[in-house]
């Protein structure tokens, strides 16, 4: 009897988890048995990799393979396990060293013919097993640039079974992860002189941007929402690397890296379509759930168009995820735990039969009402920022003289960030929209004769307690924008202005 150990990485939401596989040939008729909690795909391996290893040409063991994966308790799934279970059981059968696979995390499906096949999660596999110790990985080479992202861990790469079997006997070696670029420099993208006119609208970006607010664009179709929206991510700052490498872990997860530059540099910008599920926009699945838009928008942007049209049952699911920043998903396996921080910008046409102007609407009364009325008041009460955009005119086409453009606007916003950041630095919040109301209303009070308007506002029922948060909030960030120690009187009003619930 011989017995062999090899180490792989289970997924348990964005934390990876180091798999123990110990490969056993004993005594009896020929056949694999694997225990461990393993789903369908992970039992489908054995034919995979027994047919991978004949044609490999390595010799499959002629007696009872038994095969263990732990933590025995821990759900484990996909075809990632593949080449480690290939490797221990060689290993056991003495056909390559086991003492080459000590402190090495294997990664990889094997076809049939035993070449090696790209596996999710690669990034947040590799972070879990650097965490708890080891020392080196084989990945497949097309998610080497992947694995590169990953510092103080040996990354190795290899297209076959055969490469890795010659590798561990010492008669070849394995590609290298290439050098991992230093900086995080964000790309060049959209531009706000695109947009035509939207004076109001325009600052009311760059206010979200400056503070981290959430923002709703009601107007006429064709007056700029959706391009205002698309040009957010490139007012806010780039990524910092260990934001790039969270970003990065969640798209690996849900398969959206590019094999060229898979490292995610730039806030993320996602756009479901309104016939999106619930599952999809939050996350979900069978067994263990998977990231959904929100947790892709993590640090980035969730743009919501024709908001509306979605009803109200997946909008009023984002309503979580708004406040806490993250989202707990329970299914039959595990509950886990996927961040989803991101800004939420909704566009909506003010009524069902969207008109170039008001006064052509043949809508009632009612339908206006229930149209916006699908935009539940909780839900519109966490949107700090409410616009509504003018209609298109000829004014806006002709010469306006210059206006501001991106890298100009980003410019104001990274300034106004800094002083959020060095504000708010010793709580460990990074934006104006992070901070809790508590903290706004004890420590960081506004001198209570700018705060009249907002008290009106609180005694007629015209801003709820939540809402007058937000507006404080809102005023830190004009405050900053303008480069001011403290709100005043007239920042308060200029809030209250982004609340109007007429913008709805």
């Amino acid at each position: 009897m011989a017995i062999a150990r090899a180490w792989s990485v289970a997924l348990f939401g964005v934390d990876g988890v180091v798999v123990e596989i110990e490969a056993d040939i004993g005594h009896g008729l020929p056949g694999v048995q694997l225990v461990g909690l393993p789903d369908a795909a992970l039992h489908e391996a054995r034919d995979r990799v027994r047919a991978a290893v004949r044609n490999s040409d390595a010799q499959w063991p002629t007696t009872k393979v038994t095969l263990a994966l732990s933590p025995a308790a821990l759900p484990k799934g996909g075809s990632g396990y593949d080449l480690a279970l290939a490797s221990a059981v060689l290993a056991a059968a003495d056909a390559v060293p086991a003492a080459a696979l000590r402190e090495t995390v294997l990664l990889g499906e094997l076809s049939l013919d035993g070449r090696l096949r790209p596996v999710r999660g690669v990034l947040p596999g590799l972070l879990g097993a650097r965490k708890a110790g080891m020392r080196r990985a084989v990945v497949p080479v097309e998610t080497l640039e992947e694995a590169g992202l990953v510092a103080e861990i040996e990354v190795l790469g290899a297209r076959t079974l055969r490469e890795v079997l010659d590798w561990l006997r010492g008669e070849g070696e394995l590609r290298s992860a290439p050098e991992r670029a230093s900086g995080t420099d964000q790309p060049a993208g959209l531009d706000l002189v695109d947009v035509l006119g939207q004076p109001e609208a325009r600052w009311a970006l760059e206010v979200a941007a400056a503070g981290g607010h959430h923002l709703l664009f009601t107007g006429p179709p064709g007056t700029g929402k959706t391009m205002l929206a698309q040009r957010l991510c490139g007012l806010l700052p780039p990524l910092s690397m260990d934001d790039a490498l969270e970003v990065t872990a969640i798209h690996s997860l849900a398969g959206a890296l590019s094999t060229e530059s898979p490292l995610v540099v730039s806030p993320p910008f996602i756009a479901p379509h309104h016939s999106t599920s619930v599952p999809a926009l939050i996350g979900g699945g069978s067994g263990v759930a998977r990231p959904g838009a929100v947790s892709k928008a993590h640090r980035g942007v969730l743009f919501v168009d024709e908001a509306p049209d979605w009803g109200p049952h997946r909008l009023d699911s984002l309503r979580t995820a708004l406040e806490e920043g993250e989202v707990r998903l329970s299914r039959r396996d595990a509950t886990v735990h996927y961040p989803a921080r991101f800004q939420l910008v909704l566009a909506a046409n003010p009524c069902p039969c969207a008109p170039a102007r008001d006064n052509d609407c043949t809508c009632p009364p009612s339908a206006r009402r229930r149209y916006l009325g699908k935009l539940s008041g909780p839900l519109l009460d966490r949107v700090d920022l409410r616009v509504r955009m003018r209609p298109s005119s000829a004014w806006a086409y002709a010469d306006q003289g210059e206006v501001d453009d991106t890298a100009t606007v980003r410019a104001r916003v990274r300034q106004a960030r800094e002083r959020a950041i060095l504000r708010w630095a010793a709580h460990g919040w990074r934006s104006n929209a992070d901070v809790p109301g508590p903290a706004l209303r004890r420590e960081y009070r506004i001198p209570r004769r700018a705060l009249n308007l907002l008290e009106r506002g609180l005694d007629a029922g015209a801003v709820t307690a939540r809402g007058a948060d937000r507006c404080l909030r809102i005023a830190w960030t004009l405050c900053d924008l303008d480069g001011a120690e403290t709100p005043d009187a007239a920042h308060i009003e200029s809030a209250l202005g982004f609340r109007d619930r007429r913008a709805a």
